[in-house]
């Protein structure tokens, strides 16, 4: 793409003129270790092929927290100051000036305003936490049974189950009483929308401006019990009593060129608010939107201090996980069956030892959980890790944050990609449960309740604690063997299923 198709928050240019991803991804990774790890700053410089050499470099910026909360710490703002010192922001064509650093987004002056259309439900709120789960809705009795089935099969961990339970005793907590929650990606396949507006919240969605994304959220806000506030590109008054039609086109924020107008928007919002970052894109473009996210988190909660943060964190990405989770995972391995463990070896030696890897050394505390998946690439890893620097930088500064680890679930922008549709479809085998969107809907708001009302999280001794209390990953952390020596034999195995 040249430069003249690029405006808002960009890649740095080389010196040959070049927007590197692998570059970025590289520099950022080098300067979040360079503290804590200068070995692995060094490696990560010197990768010769970051696009598949970067899975190692990951685990290592784990690894290189783990040895105190103040490594961990580090490795986050290192990580994040390093990506605001790259990043560059383009100006729009004929806006003027040259391109800047991301940093200038926490001043700039923004270039139009922004009106809010306000789209009430026609529906009664629900009012109780039903999650809908292979055809049934779960709620009272049935969805504690399910809680105490997918905790003894390994499926979420203990504190999950625990969350909640809690919620389900709490239904007024549903409807995020004194609260607004601000979903950045309304139209995310697994963001809590649906779920906070069918409990009467109110919630301001935020996505591109594309008419057939706000056509299904709009019509989804009017099947439910609460309010949705829609950004437009107009005065207000142009739009009363506008069809839902007529909005669609009108509605939405390009988050990549609108930080400023956006900030300044939602500044203005009465009352404290819940940010929920669940924005996606394709490829490098998803640096691109979680940097300008960032810059935005960080351009309102200087404005405000009323602000908690939310995020959904990936389950295949590199864990810290408690003792009990390791525990789990070596009685697996051990019990496997007879003739999975007369297999186990040649499989091993055919695939040069990457098939059927037991996942942690018996006695590890804490253990490494390692489920990256090279398919999905550097972009995603570093996107979502972006994230995860925020919540441990945003929490360390006393900050109300909500991030889960959410399950493997069966999504649009899994399902396109043949190699991760035939792993989970292939999974089940291995002791990993992938879920139905729906459900992760409904699972993963329920947690974003919890954190915001409940008073019993993890007590912040270090930040994998944290990011372990409440991981819902499916078994991921769990079973066996290390995630991606069985995907590989899932896909396999799953591939026949994944083509129907």
């Amino acid at each position: 793409m040249s430069d003249g198709e690029l405006t808002g928050v960009v890649f740095p240019a080389s010196s040959d003129g070049r927007r590197s991803t692998s570059a970025l991804g590289a520099g950022v990774v080098a300067d979040a270790l360079r503290q804590v790890d200068t070995a692995g700053a060094a490696g990560a410089e010197h990768e010769a092929n970051w696009r598949t050499g970067y899975l190692a470099h990951f685990r290592r910026l784990v690894e290189a927290g783990l040895t105190s909360k103040d490594a961990a710490l580090s490795v986050a703002r290192d990580g994040l100051d390093s990506l605001h010192r790259r990043m560059r922001v383009m100006p729009a064509d004929g806006a003027g000036g040259a391109e800047a650093g991301l940093d200038t987004l926490l001043s700039a002056p923004a270039q139009r305003s922004v009106g809010t259309i306000a789209v009430p439900g026609r529906q009664e709120a629900e009012t109780e936490l039903a999650v809908p789960y292979r055809g049934q809705r779960l709620c009272g009795d049935a969805l504690l049974g399910r809680l105490d089935a997918w905790v003894a099969g390994g499926v979420i961990e203990p504190s999950c189950a625990d969350a909640v339970r809690t919620v389900a005793a709490h239904p007024d907590w549903l409807r995020l009483p004194g609260r607004t929650a601000v979903v950045l990606g309304a139209g995310a396949e697994v963001g809590p929308l649906p779920a906070l507006l069918s409990w009467g919240a109110q919630v301001i969605g935020v996505d591109v401006p594309r008419p057939a994304i706000w056509a299904r959220v709009l019509e989804m806000a009017r099947r439910s019990g609460g309010t949705l506030l829609v950004p437009v590109a107009a005065e207000t008054g142009e739009l009363a009593g506008a069809s839902d039609e007529v909005l669609a086109q009108r509605a939405g924020l390009d988050l990549t060129g609108d930080v400023p107008a956006a900030a300044d928007w939602l500044s203005t919002v009465d009352g404290p608010l819940v940010l929920g970052n669940y924005v996606y894109a394709d490829g490098a473009a998803n640096v691109r939107v979680s940097a300008a996210v960032d810059a935005l988190t960080v351009r309102l909660r200087a404005r405000r201090d009323d602000v908690a943060l939310a995020f959904l964190a990936t389950p295949t990405d590199v864990f810290t996980v408690p003792a009990d989770a390791v525990a789990q995972s070596v009685r697996a391995y051990a019990t496997r069956s007879r003739a999975t463990k007369l297999a186990s070896p040649a499989l091993r030696a055919l695939s040069g030892g990457r098939l059927l890897r037991r996942a942690y050394p018996p006695g590890a505390d804490p253990g490494i959980n390692d489920s990256l998946v090279a398919q999905q690439g550097p972009n995603y890893a570093l996107a979502k890790r972006v994230q995860r620097w925020r919540a441990t930088v945003a929490r360390d500064g006393g900050a109300t944050v909500s991030m889960n680890v959410a399950p493997p679930t069966r999504t649009r922008s899994v399902l396109k990609n043949r190699a991760l549709a035939a792993a989970y479809a292939g999974a089940h085998r291995f002791g990993v449960e992938v879920f139905e969107p729906a459900t992760t809907r409904v699972l993963m708001a329920a947690l974003l309740v919890h954190d915001l009302y409940a008073e019993d999280g993890p007590g912040h001794l270090h930040p994998w604690q944290d990011e372990a209390h409440g991981a819902a990953h499916g078994g991921l952390w769990r079973i066996a063997y290390a995630p991606r020596s069985a995907l590989t034999l899932a896909a396999l195995l799953g591939y026949a299923a994944s083509r129907k």
